[in-house]
């Protein structure tokens, strides 16, 4: 369990901590000249009849150094806010009263010090007006003991209270150690050094998962168009003792192998690989503190604090007009610098003066969108992202995201080392990573089969889109699993027909009858050996000694079928012919950064320009290509006329 210290300055944080474990956790020289911390402070005390450590965070209290108190508060599991007893509350006090409300931490104590220089009675009046400000924040309730470290009164019953909650901490650690296994490891840097012998060390404090020695992490965030850098751990402590893996709730310092100092700096996370992100935009849930005068708006600059990162950034209100002193709501925070979070990671925001403690909250959504922030949809989402477990979070947000869910992401977004799994898989569709909502999965099925129909009706002589041009007839943004899923599910339920990378409706693609096999058997050499000219319906109709209608019919039903191609009016090619052709589409395109100048195929091909106007045309209309002014740019998704 880790423990913060919290108070005004000269309130007796460091000489209190010192009395409960023999440790001064004034380490600089500036801080033993002038008697106060400037630094965050460690110490560690064991727990008697247990192998827990109970970790203490001693916080600086002058205002100037209260973002680094806010570094210091965002990691710790019980709150110790010290009061003086002859200064009584102070202005400090109040501020970090406010931090650690807003942060939601609602485990903890308060203590009344030097109760050695007065009486019982200004003691009994110190305590009253604690519980009172106490009242309406997360640590309303809280015990208000008094104690001198000077004389050691009180002391023994503070110790024994923090133990105890530390027992409660453990039993409560152990009861989510299954839920724990499934996520990934967290530690948020608030110190970086080097040690002669063992290297670049950071420390900081294990907000979630665990790791071991040996374990590869990842830093993050990382400057923009960088990809994280990964390290190794060689060594690990924990609590202050050397150990072979850290988790959760654990003061940690790790030992990098081959990292410079300089490529690392507080503020930064290491992480598991696979969670490692970085944004600068973030939906949360925000509350505003309830003793500031005006209502928060949008557009207001703020100081945000966000694990040890400290970095400015705008607040848009998303869910209300305002936000009211004492009041919650969502909001996008837009950051001036990239900064690494994940849902549920806690912030405070300061105001833009860093002068007093603003609002709290708690992160949605580090992956926040750019636009649309205010729809009813986007709305949705949140709320669905505010529920309390995984599981349902990602159950609710799949029943509403209108594109469905990208697991992989969502499992990053979440912190977890494996996406979570839709619990009811009958009623949503799952490929590749990615999930779709029942709902959704039922409009676009209605959506594909309506941009199909039309396709027919416009073009009856073509068997169908192939599918990539049929999603982005029907289901443009839609990712590429999801809509292969689609698509196998509605072939396996008989409602279209896949022919390579064709679709069509079922009833498009009709059966031959005797007297069309039969011509088709007969026109076949010729088309075979057309080559790159093709063959026109007269001709074959020529040829077969056949009357040129019935040939013309036969011709326009092998079309349907997807078993001959038509580039233009009775022009036809067999598919063998038009997969070569493709090919050497694919081959200039590669040449030329995927442009298609009908000089280039012409000469790829040795045909005239008219025809080879003609095939591109219908590489165009058919979805291989795309018609921008004279070029003909490769659509690299399509999958025609691969073999």
């Amino acid at each position: 369990m880790i423990i913060g210290t919290a108070g005004h300055i000269d309130h007796g944080k460091s000489t209190l901590v010192r009395a409960l474990t023999g440790v001064d956790t004034d380490r600089l020289p500036e801080e033993k000249k002038r008697g106060i911390s400037i630094e965050l402070g460690y110490a560690f005390v064991d727990v008697p009849g247990s192998s827990q450590r109970i970790g203490f965070i001693d916080v600086p209290g002058h205002e100037r150094l209260v973002h680094t108190m806010v570094s210091g508060a965002s990691g710790i599991d019980f709150a110790l806010l010290l009061v003086a007893a002859d200064d009584g509350p102070m202005p400090q006090t109040l501020e970090h009263l406010a931090v650690l409300s807003l942060l939601g931490i609602a485990r903890g104590a308060v203590v009344v010090t030097k109760t050695d220089r007065v009486n019982t009675a200004r003691v009994q009046t110190v305590q009253a007006e604690m519980a009172a400000l106490l009242t309406g924040t997360t640590l309303a309730g809280a015990p208000i003991l008094a104690a001198s470290a000077t004389t050691g009164d009180g002391v023994d019953a503070l110790r024994a209270l923090l133990f105890e909650a530390s027992g409660a901490d453990t039993a409560r650690a152990e009861g989510q150690e299954h839920s724990q296994q499934q996520v990934a490891f967290r530690l948020a840097i608030d110190r970086t050094f080097t040690l002669t012998g063992t290297g670049t060390v950071v420390t900081g404090t294990v907000h979630a998962g665990r790791v071991q020695v040996g374990d590869e992490l990842a830093l993050t965030p990382c400057a923009p168009g960088q990809n994280p850098l990964h390290v190794r751990v060689r060594s690990l402590h924990a609590q202050n003792q050397p150990v072979t893996q850290a988790h959760a709730g654990q003061r940690c310092a790790v030992a990098l192998a081959g990292l410079p100092k300089d490529a690392v700096a507080r503020g930064q996370w290491l992480v598991t690989p696979s969670v490692a992100l970085s944004t600068q935009r973030l939906d949360a849930e925000l509350t505003l503190w309830q003793g500031e005068a005006k209502a928060l708006r949008s557009g207001t600059r703020v100081q945000a604090h966000i694990g040890a990162a400290h970095l400015t950034a705008s607040v848009a209100v998303l869910d209300v007009d305002q936000i009211s002193p004492g009041g919650t709501a969502r909001v996008q925070l837009v950051l001036d610098a990239p900064v690494a979070a994940w849902h549920g990671e806690r912030l405070l925001l300061r105001d833009a003066a860093a002068s007093r403690a603003l609002a709290g909250g708690r992160v949605l959504d580090p992956f926040a969108p750019i636009r649309y922030r205010r729809t009813p949809q986007r709305l949705a989402e949140l709320a669905a992202l505010a529920l309390p477990a995984a599981a349902e979070r990602l159950a609710a947000l799949v029943d509403v995201a209108p594109q469905g869910i990208d697991l992989v992401r969502f499992g990053a977004a979440q912190g977890l080392l494996t996406p979570a799994h839709i619990s009811k898989p009958n009623q949503a569709l799952e490929h590749d990573g990615h999930a779709l909502g029942a709902t959704q999965v039922k409009a676009f099925n209605a959506a594909a089969l309506a941009a199909l129909q039309a396709f027919h009706q416009a073009q009856p002589d073509e068997l169908g889109p192939d599918t990539a041009r049929l999603r982005r007839l029907a289901a443009p943004r839609l990712s590429l699993p999801l809509w292969n899923a689609l698509l196998a599910r509605l072939a396996e339920d008989g409602q279209v027909t896949l022919h390579g990378a064709f679709v069509h409706l079922p009833a498009h693609g009709v059966q031959l009858s005797a007297t069309e096999t039969r011509i088709a058997q007969k026109v076949q050499p010729m088309l075979d050996t057309a080559g790159f000219e093709g063959a026109w319906a007269r001709d074959l109709a020529k040829h077969a000694n056949e009357a040129e209608p019935l040939v013309r019919a036969t011709l326009a039903r092998l079309a349907r079928r997807g078993d001959l191609h038509q580039v233009v009016k009775d022009l036809y090619y067999p598919p063998t012919t038009m997969q070569r052709a493709a090919a050497l589409v694919r081959q200039v395109a590669t040449n030329h950064s995927g442009d298609v100048q009908a000089s280039d195929f012409r000469d790829a091909t040795g045909l005239g320009r008219k025809r080879a106007i003609q095939i591109l045309e219908y590489f165009d209309r058919v979805g291989l290509t795309r018609r921008v002014g004279d070029v003909h740019k490769l659509r690299a998704e399509c999958t025609l006329f691969q073999s």
